[in-house]
């Protein structure tokens, strides 16, 4: 007797007749079994017929397939799914997170791309929200020499800007969390929040462009007048050392500084001058960020679901996911094959083998004899057993 060559590797024209319908060999409904039976036997491997391991990390197996991850995934003939040690994982992987137990870890990661495109992005996010909130709240702290004008003067713009830094920095810290641990939900957040921040960057620009160039004399006419108070208008006076608006007889807080006999000049053109330079630079710097924050909103909204090579979450489609029904059918299958291509001894000595390997004994699923499936393939009915 000829020795046989390993089961499945040549596409014999029984595969169609085993695989033809669910129905006619188990009675099941083709909704009760997973879409993966149509794939076999492609998917039956020489770790079935032999008792060695699979594959160990470091040992090659040039009879397997690589179970895919990374760029490799996208090689024609590479499966999709991911398994427990492949690269570029969409998750945390590491011990401290809830990797494997033990601490162990993938040897090496690459990253991608658009990983690295999303990684300059945040760098450049963080410095300029952290360096916009530093100085927003050394001007809430008063540590500049004028800074108390600002709070008294411009206290709507500076709680917009303190808002829009705290929310960049925040945002930011987002992203981080989201490209080192390869987390697309995280990005989803991180790219709509990042419009959120754009909004909040060009609202105080707007507003100190606007109130510069539409008659700024008028507006803080207006303001010393109706919205400041006396307590505004002392602040103001003691930090530009002048004492009331046109001189210390219009509109002055009486000061040790300030009274009627005061040599003081009046504040009106030292505010107004003082007022003209803040709101300048203050929309300047606000519009010369608007380039970078849209350029860290287009890096987010193309490379965000592309932090790692694989589709999506890597998870199995529900119609392709294995039950008991399933399982019956892919043993029923692979049984009926071998015992026409090996025999039924043989047959029954790899079924034996395969049921200690994939431990189907223990999960309690219905696996068809070799001797019945020999049988049944001429009488196109099959019988189960259980051990």
């Amino acid at each position: 007797m000829a020795q046989p060559s390993p089961p499945f590797a040549s596409g014999n024209d029984g595969r169609s007749q085993n695989n033809a319908s669910p129905r006619s060999e188990t009675g099941l409904l083709p909704k009760d079994v997973s879409l993966s039976v149509n794939y076999l036997p492609t998917k039956f491997s020489s770790g079935l017929l032999s008792s060695t391991p699979r594959r160990r990390k470091g040992q090659a197996d040039s009879e397997l397939p690589k179970r895919g991850g990374g760029r490799e995934a996208f090689k024609s003939g590479e499966a999709r799914m991911p398994a427990e040690g492949d690269e570029d994982y969409d998750g945390v992987t590491g011990a401290w997170f809830g990797g494997k137990e033990g601490g162990h870890t993938r040897p090496r990661m690459r990253w991608n791309k658009f990983k690295w495109a999303l990684f300059v992005a945040n760098i450049f996010l963080c410095i300029y929200a952290l360096t916009g909130l530093i100085f927003c709240l050394l001007t809430w702290f008063d540590v500049f020499e004028h800074a108390d004008i600002v709070r008294v003067g411009n206290r709507t713009e500076l709680i917009f800007s303190t808002v829009a830094s705290a929310l960049a920095t925040v945002v930011s810290v987002l992203g981080w969390a989201g490209i080192l641990l390869n987390n697309r939900s995280f990005l989803a957040v991180y790219t709509f929040l990042l419009w959120i921040c754009f909004a909040m960057l060009v609202t105080p620009g707007y507003l100190t462009y606007k109130q510069r160039t539409f008659n700024l004399e008028g507006k803080i006419n207006s303001q010393w007048s109706r919205i400041l108070g006396a307590e505004g208008r002392l602040r103001i006076q003691n930090r530009l050392h002048c004492c009331g608006y046109f001189s210390p007889f219009i509109e002055a807080t009486v000061s040790q500084t300030c009274y009627a006999r005061s040599v003081l000049p009046g504040c009106k053109e030292a505010y107004l001058d003082f007022e003209k330079n803040v709101l300048k630079i203050w929309y300047t710097i606000a519009f010369s960020l608007v380039p970078l924050q849209i350029a860290i909103m287009v890096a987010g909204l193309l490379c965000s679901n592309h932090i790692t090579y694989r589709f999506g979450k890597g998870m199995m489609p529900k119609a392709y996911r294995l039950s008991m029904n399933s399982m019956a059918v892919i043993m029923d299958n692979y049984a009926s094959q071998l015992a026409e291509q090996y025999g039924s001894d043989v047959a029954s000595e790899i079924l034996a083998r395969s049921r200690s390997n994939l431990h189907v004994d223990s999960m309690g699923y219905m696996v068809p004899s070799a001797t019945s499936t020999s049988a049944g393939t001429s009488s196109g009915r099959h019988e189960y057993r259980t051990d």
